[in-house]
């Protein structure tokens, strides 16, 4: 073994770079395990527009990570939710609970960007780029051996607490044996930067279909950020259209609600697919982030929820003490348990619901929006599920001060 840490993060994408910002905070010796080089950029910052909740946007504030942007984020201030083919609609407005804004969106290498900046201040932190996950050795005297591959050779590095926030097909959970439950949606998700004849100016829209959603985003440079899933049988006929035939498809889907669609930007491709860890902990190791669960983006929960998931492991590592005791380890599944569960149950259920193409569905799913659009206390419910206050929250979430 040649280095060891109390912390040591596998994956240096959204949710490890948060957290590792987040241990720093406490004075925690943190380790990160980046697959790509000091000059370039995990794969994940590209043009995706990430949505966060308005606990995700306190956070990030209090991390100082928010404050490094290049690019202002967009406000979300209204949302509006409507399904091809059935009657009705849901709107919700942050003025009407008292907020100037439901949470904001940001440009995934934006994104990358301020973090990158932020981790090159932190003391505690020891980055390890490139370099990949080879395997995981048995817990001895308190610690977890964790063998990367280098440039340079091969590395032992021991930890008390090893976390998984290596992306959806994590090779650290394959190496503690944690199984997964999952479904392929057979959908998939097209991504691009969109200019519409009328600006963005706080309305962010979901238009469902039995196809996947088509959801409109705020951005913060007078785009919109465009998400358009098309079932998968379609899919490659989709990626070959030229510009103008994309966007006269999108906005068929669509419709007017935010003006005539003028431009779209290159377009990325990926397919959506439900991976949920079966257990979330093992000796001296836990799960973050997709690692943990791949949630349907219908929504704009995953990253929101995978960064709770690291944030209420930091604050109870920031208590003191063994970061990988198994009682430490106990306490934040049972923390995260309620969050975790009502948010997998919501993504999965709105996606299936949703893109149920029959007929029988149509009414009641109708009726269920005329509902919504009505009812004070339950959109009170989904606002509060929308700005990422669901269970028990992490106290950067809630505003405290960092």
């Amino acid at each position: 073994m040649t280095h060891s840490h109390a912390v040591l993060i596998v994956g240096g994408g959204l949710v490890g770079a948060s957290l590792a910002i987040a241990l720093d905070r406490a004075g925690i010796d943190t380790g990160l395990v980046e697959a790509t080089p000091p000059d370039a950029m995990p794969p994940v910052f590209d043009e995706r527009n990430l949505s966060f909740a308005e606990a995700t946007v306190n956070a990030l504030t209090a991390l100082g990570v928010l404050q490094k942007l290049r690019m202002p984020p967009g406000p979300i201030r209204r949302i509006h939710v409507s399904r091809r083919g059935d009657f009705g609609r849901l709107r919700l407005d942050a003025a009407d609970y008292g907020r100037d804004q439901f949470g904001q969106v940001v440009v995934a290498r934006d994104f990358g960007q301020a973090l990158e900046a932020r981790l090159g201040e932190l003391a505690h932190l020891t980055r390890y780029r490139p370099a990949r996950f080879v395997d995981l050795e048995a817990e001895s005297d308190g610690l977890r051996t964790v063998r990367v591959a280098t440039g340079d050779g091969e590395l032992r590095i021991g930890a008390a607490l090893v976390v998984a926030a290596d992306g959806t097909g994590s090779t650290v959970r394959a190496a503690l044996g944690i199984d997964t439950i999952e479904h392929d949606y057979r959908q998939d998700l097209f991504v691009a930067r969109l200019r519409a004849a009328r600006a963005p100016d706080g309305g962010a829209f979901e238009r469902l279909t039995d196809d996947g959603p088509t959801a409109l985003l705020p951005r913060g440079d007078r785009h919109y950020g465009l998400v358009h899933g098309v079932d998968r049988d379609a899919a490659d006929a989709v990626a070959a259209l030229e510009d103008a035939a994309f966007l006269a498809r999108v906005q068929s889907v669509f419709g007017w609600r935010a003006g005539r669609f003028e431009a779209v930007g290159p377009r990325s491709r990926y397919p959506l697919r439900r991976v949920v860890a079966e257990h979330t902990t093992a000796a001296r190791a836990a799960l973050v982030g997709n690692a943990a669960q791949t949630l349907h983006p219908i929504g704009a929960q995953g990253f929101n929820l995978g960064l709770r998931d690291a944030l209420t492991l930091a604050e109870l590592a920031a208590d003191g003490g063994d970061p990988g005791a198994p009682a430490l380890l106990a306490a934040w599944a049972t923390r995260r348990r309620e969050d975790r569960t009502r948010t997998l149950a919501f993504s999965d259920g709105l996606a299936r619901l949703t893109a149920n193409p029959s007929p029988l569905l149509r009414p009641l799913r109708s009726a269920g929006l005329l509902a919504l659009d009505g009812d004070r206390g339950l959109q009170a419910l989904l606002a509060g599920g929308a700005m990422g206050y669901r269970g028990d929250v992490p106290a950067l979430c809630r505003g405290a001060s960092a």
